[in-house]
This record gives structure tokens, C-alpha cells and sequence, in this order.
């Protein structure tokens, strides 16, 4: 979730007295890292993924599923072996926001052998199996992007009773109980989000009308009056958002540029992504009319005032700021792109001066200028005075808690770590195996970009579209989605365009998959290409085809996002009443299910297909004599 500094938060009102201490000081680490570190050349190719975990309990007896609030007694027992060991683990892990959560990723990163992909999957399962063996009776890891439930009455084990009055969330459905307790972030980031806005937060998401569905949807309008809109699910908590779990990838480039470069080539990419990785269509027991977390979470964090988000004039804020603090990126980094930056880019013009006085170039000084038009909300006595040359925790303090689809990380101070870049919008997927195929499905598009120079830019007003139609109901099979026609592809696969006059077309996650003839050659066929030129291990090579397989049929509709899997679970269930409601049962049987389905003992031929098995294994093979296969199932 961002940077985890251990000490004494302080209260709102002294954290909002010193933001712009945090706010000039941030900017000053940046220039000093910037100035030794911008010619940084010959990091090799890295990543990494990250895995986001619930802890759900079944009572099989009562048949309820709930979420279990034991994250803080998993995690130090999880930690154990990478503080006894730190360089020989196979496994990281972290707290989330959820005291029901747990993030894991890979001990090291991976690097640029292509047979890092067979890896990856063993690598999940190996942290699945791990936190597994802590687990109770009747609790189980699932990577779920969100819990049906959350916000019902009794979602926790043990149950706790959320207080509107007192605390830190002041929820009518979330209880501060929820909240990771382990560390003080958590909390203090929910308490001064709220203060900061001057009221709780509110996420309304448009109900699913089926024949018996009643408006309002229940009383939560009377509850939150002019907050709550009767045809939506209302919530009021960052729980809601920040208590999803998602899948995401980090990238090590080899210098500055290239760094900037992958930030912009996947930019564009991320709706797509988040469509074709929708997970989450049910929200505080409501089916809604919705498939994916990112607004959910986009308001479950927004500190804007009223005169910030253009309800108020503006007299004691500087700026109207469009969006929240979790929402989609505003502008490319590099300078061959700034044409494309066709939405307005709020930001600091003071801070902007100092940026480029200090030899920051235009369009870096413009993103990090925005970064900083938002108030630090959540800071410790213990890092209040810093040494400017060498520390950045003022820097990170504002950039981590910036959470956008990219986010371009320069490298930490004094370290063998390179300049990275993170891509943030896919959804957590049920199994190892689809999270396995996802991760690596971008990490080869990565290595297709800079091999063949590709160009997925285009105006940034219509990735912002994008993004909005990525989260309707069933957008991977229904929605069209703004793409580039011509990316500079190879002559073996570009496709003779027919007609050139526009360089945009709107196109669906199929098309732009799996190709469109005469407009876009398809994502899958300039891997193949990219692949074809390489060699690669028989078992590698086939796990990397199951899981290109996986993609090419979810976006061709072949098979369905886990968000339209749990629909149609929920509207053919025998106990389902046509009223958009998931029970307590419903969602007991949801869950077991999509449990067997993790597990390999229930099949799942409309989510994953007839080959779902690949070669994965746990170690690279020694030696590359075996050439590819042509075999694979």
C-alpha cells in the first residue's frame, strides 16, 4: 500500500501544520536523488509481482462465510524467515489495510530469462501453501479482489459492531476492528483522509435492476441524507476500497528513460487490463452494476474539500482538483509524449519553478509538480526533520500515497536498486494459475515494447474514457475501448490497414487481444512474434502458451471474468430472489465454490477453460539444451 515508516503518527492538526514542510522538503529529496542518479545507466531487467490475500472462515455449520481478523498473528510467524535470512527467502510478506488481509511477493525479484515465467506460478503457489499451513480450522487464503459481504452486519470473526459516533471511520458498516492493527498507518490514514475532507468519505455504486430489485436499495439514504443516492450501494468507509485486494507487477528498467518509457507505452494499457481482469461486481451484499474495484477505491480515499472537487469556491484551498488521489495517471513522463497530455494538469506553479531551477526537464517537473498539489496525510514525529541530501522519505511520504494506474518510482537512496516503474490496475484473480498468466502476459508485452519499439500512446482523455467503460458490468465482452491502430509492429505481423485516416479506433478487448483485420495486429500475435525469435525450454514454453491461451479466450468471451462467473453464480442460485441481494447463504455457497475452484477439486470450464495446468516449476533449468515444443496441450 505504500511506505510503511515505523514511529508516532501525529494528530491531523499537526500533520496539516507542517505539510508544507513535508510538501518543500519532498521536492528538495527529489532534486538531490534526481541529480545523482539521473544518469544511472545498466540496471538489468527485474520484476516482480504482488499478491494480495483474504483470510476468509467458513462455519460450515450455519453455512456463513466471514473474514477473519488475523492478520496481525499470521504475519511476524510469516515474517520469521526472512528476518532470520533475508537474502535466501522465497517469499516476502506485508501487512495490508485489512486486519483480514496479507500481501505476498516473490523473496527476489525475477530477471530477464524467459524461463522466469515457469517460475512464477510455483512461486504463488509455494506463498499460498505457506500461509495456508498457519490457518485455523474452517479458514482458508483466497485471492479475491473483494469480499462479497464486507459491510454487512457480522462480516468479521470475531464480529465486532461498527460505531457510527466513535473512532477513527465513524462507519455505519465498517468497524475500526477491520483495520489492520499492527501498524499505526492504517488508522491514522483513515482518520485524516476523513478530517482532511471535512466529512466521511461516500461511494455510491449503481444497484443491478433485476425484476424484484427495490429502490431505495435500503435505508442508508435516510441514514447519510444528500450523501447517499437511493438507487446505489452506499459506503462510507476506506475499508470498502482499500480492503480490496488487487494483483500488481513492478518493473526495474535499465536507466531514467526507460523507465519513462514503460510508465507511458502501458498507461494506455490499464483499462484494458482492469476489463479483462474484472473481479468484483458485489459490494456490501448488493450485485451491482458494476465489474471492478477502481472507483470504489478512488472514493473510499478522496480527501478533496468541497471547494477542491468544485462544490465550494475556492477560498482557503489552492486548487479544483478533478480527481481523487486513487485514479488514473494525468500526464505521460516523456517528452516525445507531452502532445498527448490533452486533459488539464493541475499543479504547484511554485514547486514547478523550484523543479526545473533544480534541472528537471518539463514533463517530469509537471508530474511530480502534481504529485505534490496533495497534502501529506499521515506522518511521524520521528521523521519530521530530515537530511534533505540523503533521505527521501518526504518525497515518498506525498508520491506513495498518490495511487495511480502507474506510478514511476525512482530508485531509493544508496541502493543497488534501479529507476521502476509499478502498473496498478489489475484485479486479484482466483487462482495461482490465471494470476500466474496475467503477470506474465504484461511482463512479455513489456519486453515486445522496448524490443520493437512499439507506440501504444494516445491522447490521455481517452484513456480516462477507457478507464470509465472498463468498470461497467461485462465491459471485457460488451464495451469498445479507444486503442492505437498503427504501433509500429513489425512487418511480419502489422496488419494492412484499409483505412488511415483516423490514428484511433474504438475497439473491444477482443480486438485488441487477439487483432482486428485491417486495423490492429492483436496484443497475443506481436508476443507470438516477439516469441518466435527466442529460444526457450519446452516446459517454459508451454506454460507461457497456457497462460497466453487463458488470455486470448477470457477476451474473446470464450470464457468469462471471474466479475460475470460470480454474477451468473448469484442469479441462478436456487435461493436467489431476483432482488440483486447475496445472502448470507449465497455467498456461503459463492465462496465454497470459488474455494474448490482454487484448489483444483471443483472444475471451472467457464472461468478457466478445458487446460488450465502448466509446466510451472520451481527452479530455472539448469540448461537450455532442450528446444522449444511444439506439443503442449
Amino acid at each position: 500500500m505504500g511506505l510503511l515508516t515505523e514511529g508516532s503518527p501525529l494528530s491531523w492538526d499537526e500533520t496539516k501544520a507542517l505539510a508544507e514542510h513535508v510538501r518543500q522538503h519532498g521536492i528538495e529529496q527529489f532534486i538531490n536523488l534526481y541529480r545523482k542518479l539521473r544518469d544511472r545507466t545498466g540496471d538489468v531487467l527485474k520484476w516482480g509481482d504482488e499478491v494480495e490475500y483474504i483470510i476468509v472462515k467458513f462455519d460450515d455449520e450455519n453455512e456463513r462465510a466471514t473474514v477473519s481478523l488475523r492478520a496481525d498473528e499470521l504475519l511476524p510467524k510469516l515474517q520469521e524467515k526472512e528476518h532470520a535470512d533475508p537474502q535466501n527467502v522465497k517469499s516476502l510478506w506485508r501487512p495490508e489495510y485489512g486486519a483480514y488481509m496479507i500481501e505476498g511477493t516473490p523473496g527476489k525479484p525475477y530477471g530477464g530469462l524467459l524461463a522466469h515465467f515457469n517460475i512464477v506460478e510455483a512461486n504463488m503457489q509455494y506463498r499460498r501453501a505457506e500461509a495456508s499451513m498457519l490457518l485455523k480450522s474452517g479458514e482458508v487464503i483466497m485471492s479475491i479482489t473483494n469480499f462479497p459481504r464486507l459491510g454487512c452486519p457480522n462480516f468479521t470473526s470475531p464480529p465486532y459492531k461498527p460505531n457510527p459516533k466513535k473512532g477513527v471511520t465513524l462507519s455505519h458498516y465498517f468497524p475500526d476492528e477491520a483495520i489492520f492493527p499492527g501498524h499505526p498507518r492504517f488508522k491514522t490514514l483513515t482518520s485524516n483522509i476523513r478530517k482532511r475532507r471535512g466529512q466521511k468519505v461516500a461511494i455510491n455504486l449503481p444497484i443491478f435492476r433485476d425484476v424484484n430489485t427495490k429502490i431505495p436499495v435500503d435505508n442508508s439514504h435516510i441514514l447519510e441524507p444528500g450523501v447517499a443516492e437511493p438507487d446505489c450501494v452506499y459506503m462510507d468507509a476506506m475499508g470498502f476500497g482499500m480492503g480490496c485486494c488487487c494483483l500488481q507487477l513492478t518493473f526495474q528498467a535499465c536507466c531514467i528513460t526507460e523507465a519513462r518509457t514503460l510508465y507511458d507505452q502501458l498507461a494506455p494499457l490499464c483499462p484494458i487490463m482492469l476489463a479483462l481482469s474484472a473481479a468484483s461486481p458485489i459490494y456490501r451484499g448488493f450485485l451491482t452494476d458494476v465489474d471492478c474495484r477502481w472507483n470504489v477505491i478512488a472514493a473510499s480515499v478522496d480527501c478533496r474539500t468541497k471547494e477542491e472537487r468544485g462544490l465550494e469556491a475556492l477560498k482557503t484551498n489552492k486548487f479544483r482538483i478533478h480527481k481523487s488521489r486513487y485514479d488514473s495517471i494525468d500526464s505521460y513522463l516523456s517528452p516525445d509524449h507531452e502532445k498527448y497530455n490533452d486533459i488539464p494538469i493541475v499543479h504547484d506553479p511554485a514547486i514547478y519553478r523550484r523543479l526545473r531551477e533544480g534541472g528537471i526537464d518539463h514533463p517530469l517537473a509537471l508530474h511530480v509538480a502534481h504529485l505534490f498539489i496533495r497534502d501529506t496525510v499521515s506522518l511521524f514525529t520521528e521523521k519530521v526533520n530530515q537530511d534533505d541530501e540523503n533521505d527521501t522519505d518526504h518525497f515518498e511520504n506525498i508520491q506513495s500515497t498518490n495511487w495511480q494506474t502507474m506510478r514511476f518510482k525512482p530508485p531509493p537512496p544508496n541502493s543497488s536498486i534501479g529507476w521502476r516503474v509499478e502498473f496498478r490496475p489489475c484485479e486479484a484473480q482466483l487462482t495461482d494459475f490465471e494470476n500466474a498468466a496475467y503477470v506474465c502476459f504484461v511482463v512479455l508485452l513489456t519486453r515486445v515494447i522496448l524490443s520493437y519499439r512499439l507506440n501504444f500512446v494516445m491522447p490521455i482523455s481517452k484513456v480516462d474514457e477507457n478507464m470509465q467503460r472498463a468498470q461497467r458490468r461485462g465491459a471485457c465482452a460488451t464495451q469498445r475501448f479507444w486503442w492505437r491502430r498503427d504501433v509500429g509492429a513489425p512487418a511480419d505481423v502489422a496488419t494492412q490497414a484499409t483505412d488511415q485516416h483516423d490514428n484511433y479506433a474504438e475497439m473491444t478487448v477482443d480486438e485488441i487481444v487477439n487483432g482486428k483485420e485491417g486495423v490492429f495486429p492483436g496484443l497475443i500475435p506481436l508476443i507470438e512474434s516477439y516469441l518466435s525469435g527466442m529460444d526457450v525450454d519446452a516446459d517454459t514454453h508451454c506454460s507461457v502458451q497456457q497462460y497466453l491461451k487463458l488470455i486470448q479466450r477470457r477476451a474473446s468471451n470464450e470464457i468469462s471474468t471471474m466479475a460475470t462467473w460470480m454474477r451468473e453464480f448469484v442469479t441462478n442460485h436456487p435461493q436467489y430472489q431476483k432482488d440483486s441481494i447475496v445472502s448470507e447463504k449465497i455467498n456461503y455457497d459463492l465462496l465454497k465454490t470459488a474455494h474448490g475452484i482454487q484448489t483444483g477439486k471443483i472444475p471451472a470450464p467457464t472461468l478457466l477453460g478445458s487446460s488450465n495446468v502448466s509446466k510451472t516449476n520451481e527452479d530455472i533449468p539448469k540448461a537450455f539444451s532442450k528446444m522449444m515444443s511444439k506439443d503442449c496441450p
